[in-house]
């Protein structure tokens, strides 16, 4: 199954992902997350490696190369040849060099690209670089892949919810953030892809958690676990290392115990 994680800047994005990708790994699945967002440079740390794997926008001969229509590909001596890019049916992790590819302990860290310099352009072609390589990534069994998205919305534009089976949505205590949620629940049912609900993070208090429910709810958008604020996990996000998930346990169980649900209720084949 591939589900994609979505919110509002400052959300907490990256930090759900990697506490989502570690409790499924706990839970002997074979977890792979795409770091899909441009401008944060510091999911692989929260996985626990200590570099990011090359993003996969070089492979494609990066950005400019991406806006020709996606060229370079795989040569059968390991180099590059001008051809179509992601031209197979169907791609795997093996398919890939593996400068590409991080692996450790069960989890597996792609990346899409990154902005390092101004004046780069916009972003859209690590978008569709993102949606073709979704489209074409084949799943093994108990395997879940979790895509890191960009901030807000844009990347609905590109259609790289075309290429996934869920959106997650996370949810700080904010109106912005809210209604970001609702956007984002009707954007997800337009791509065709399931909105499986929203996160709500950082919440401080019980009374907070209850406030954002109960507006969540008004707006038609499905609540499926409450992550509370925890000192911990601001300080390992400054220390750039994995979050401790003890002090945030019963949430994470409940998103997990959410996303198995998802997947066993997908259509095979």
């Amino acid at each position: 199954m591939k589900i994609c994680v979505c919110g509002k800047g400052g959300s907490g994005k990256s930090t759900v992902v990697a506490l989502l990708a570690l409790a499924l790994r706990d839970e002997a699945k074979r977890v792979l997350v795409v770091d899909s967002d441009e401008s944060n440079a510091g999911l692989h740390r929260l996985l626990g490696f200590a570099e990011p794997p090359t993003p996969l926008i070089e492979l494609a001969g990066g950005k400019k190369s991406v806006q020709r229509v996606l060229r370079a590909g795989f040569a059968e001596d390991g180099g590059y040849e001008e051809q179509p890019v992601l031209a197979r049916d169907e791609l795997g992790l093996e398919d890939l060099p593996p400068e590409y590819v991080r692996q450790r302990d069960g989890i597996a860290l792609v990346c899409i690209g990154k902005i390092h310099q101004s004046l780069e352009g916009c972003a859209c072609p690590m978008g569709v670089l993102s949606r073709e390589f979704l489209k074409k990534l084949r799943t093994e069994e108990e395997q879940i892949v979790i895509v890191d998205m960009e901030a807000g919305v844009e990347h609905f534009g590109r259609g790289v919810e075309t290429s996934v089976d869920a959106v997650l949505a996370v949810v700080d205590p904010s109106l912005e953030s809210v209604l970001l949620a609702e956007r984002i629940e009707a954007l997800a049912s337009e791509a065709g892809a399931r909105f499986a609900g929203a996160v709500l993070n950082k919440v401080g208090s019980r009374e907070i958690a209850t406030r954002l429910e109960e507006t969540l709810q008004r707006r038609r958008v499905l609540v499926l676990s409450t992550i509370p604020f925890r000192q911990e996990l601001l300080e390992a996000g400054l220390e750039g290392a994995p979050p401790n998930r003890a002090p945030v346990s019963d949430g994470i169980r409940s998103l997990v115990d959410s996303v198995l649900a998802v997947a066993a209720s997908r259509p095979q084949g």
